[in-house]
């Protein structure tokens, strides 16, 4: 086992390494000057994120398309994953995490755009759609749709489950003194509840836990900085410069150079976004939409909260502690950082996880049953919410390195076929834009 598992680690390491950076950040870079800089639009978008009203065909609003993916998006990634960056790559990571969430945005533009384009009505009258959809109807590649559907499958029941419910299982442990086989029961109920109502189930809990934990977190984080206002300048003077020039050693802290600041910055930036993964278009298929480019824009607005403003306030209170100086990783990092303020850190810490989480499991549930309905059909949508719930509990109790491993890869992995169809479909994209939005402006 331990052989297996320094396998699967060089393979994920392979598969996040230059090659697929450098693929999705040039994607990046490509739409965003392809689309003449949508991010222009993203107050118009904001707006249109928050319309609640019925329009067009769909199963949800836009609003709960939009809060259903970022509940999916939003997760330890943004806490631990900037905490991890700041300590490989040093202050200068989170602009280069920051400068991935602004460009990210014309990526995650383009993929709902084209998912819901070509979404189609399954015969129980609910919308599906995704890159699996896209690369069969678009590109007549349902072999490289079914290779996205099955990679969207694995990397669901490890990223969005097990590897979720066990951060969960861990905290509770660590904060609360609480056995992992209640809290792991206390979350295989709630998700049961939730996901066994489908699409509009899930939407409706989203909608209300998503603002809520995304409001808290970040006044969470405008107070602990607030609080040192003083050194707030500094920090962001620190971070800028330090991206372009690398990190001497200090402390405990080895010192990082330009090259590390970029990779770790830009990597953890891709995987706490997930624009251009694939994952988010699926969802946002089945939005109420009068046209493909007024749901781009709701979608896009997600890599807006979650990279622009919920990583890069972590990243202000991580750097700002200096706690980074000191040689620590990951979560004992976040947790210093947030401890710097007695009672008010910990609490916007341990909830912040506790929903960023628990919203992960209930997101990535359809994203996984989406892709499990493409490959097997309609029969198997209610075995694999019945398997989701009790991996929910699997996951809480076990240490499965092995299955986290491989899960990651297939996150990866899952990018490709989903960029390939983006940069051969881009034309179809401008099109539809200049028809929508450039020609006749979206309001």
């Amino acid at each position: 086992m331990p052989d297996i598992e320094k396998l699967l680690d060089a393979i994920s390491g392979w598969v996040w390494g230059p090659p697929l950076l450098i693929l999705l950040f040039g994607t990046h870079i490509f739409l965003t000057f392809r689309l003449k800089v949508i991010q222009r639009y993203l107050w118009t978008a904001i707006k249109l994120s928050f319309k609640r009203s019925s329009e067009g065909e769909g199963d949800v609003s836009h609003f709960g398309a939009l809060t259903t993916a970022l509940a999916a998006t939003i997760g330890t990634g943004n806490i631990v994953g900037v905490a991890t960056a700041v300590a490989a790559g040093g202050p200068g990571a989170v602009l280069w995490m920051w400068l991935t969430g602004v460009f990210g945005i014309a990526t995650k533009y383009a993929e709902a755009l084209l998912s819901v384009k070509y979404r189609v009505t399954t015969k129980d009258g609910l919308m599906a759609g995704g890159p699996m959809y896209v690369l069969e109807n678009a590109m007549n590649c349902k072999w490289l749709g079914m290779v996205f559907a099955v990679l969207t499958a694995i990397a669901a029941f490890g990223i969005g489950n097990m590897v979720q419910a066990n951060s969960i299982a861990s905290l509770t442990k660590e904060t609360l003194h609480i056995s992992p086989w209640i809290s792991g029961f206390i979350m295989t109920v709630l998700t049961a509840i939730v996901i066994l109502g489908g699409i509009k189930s899930i939407a409706t809990v989203c909608e209300k836990l998503v603002p809520f934990m995304a409001v808290f977190y970040v006044l969470g984080c405008a107070i602990i900085l607030f609080m040192k206002m003083d050194t707030i300048p500094e920090t962001i003077y620190l971070i800028v410069t330090n991206s372009f020039t690398g990190t001497a050693a200090v402390g405990g802290f080895l010192g990082a150079g330009i090259r590390e600041a970029m990779r770790y910055g830009v990597a953890r930036g891709l995987f706490s976004n997930e624009s251009g993964l694939g994952s988010a278009p699926i969802v946002a298929a089945a939005a109420q939409t009068s046209n493909p480019v007024r749901q781009a824009l709701v979608s896009s607005t997600g890599t807006f909260w979650d990279t622009v403003v919920v990583c890069a306030m972590t990243g202000l209170v991580v750097v700002n502690s200096g706690e980074w100086m000191k040689g620590l990783q990951g979560a004992s990092l976040t947790r210093a950082a947030f401890s710097e303020l007695p009672v008010i850190g910990p609490v916007v810490l341990t909830v912040g996880l506790l929903t960023f989480v628990f919203s992960t499991i209930l997101g990535w549930e359809y994203y996984g049953e989406r892709a499990a309905e493409y490959l097997f059909g309609k029969m198997v949508i209610t075995p694999y919410r019945v398997l989701w719930v009790i991996f929910v509990m699997v996951g809480s109790v076990a240490t499965l390195p092995v299955v986290w491993c491989f899960a990651d890869i297939a996150n990866g992995l899952m990018a490709i076929p989903n960029l390939i169809s983006l940069i051969m479909l881009n034309g179809v994209i401008v099109a539809e834009t200049r028809k929508y939005l450039w020609d006749n402006r979206v309001e």
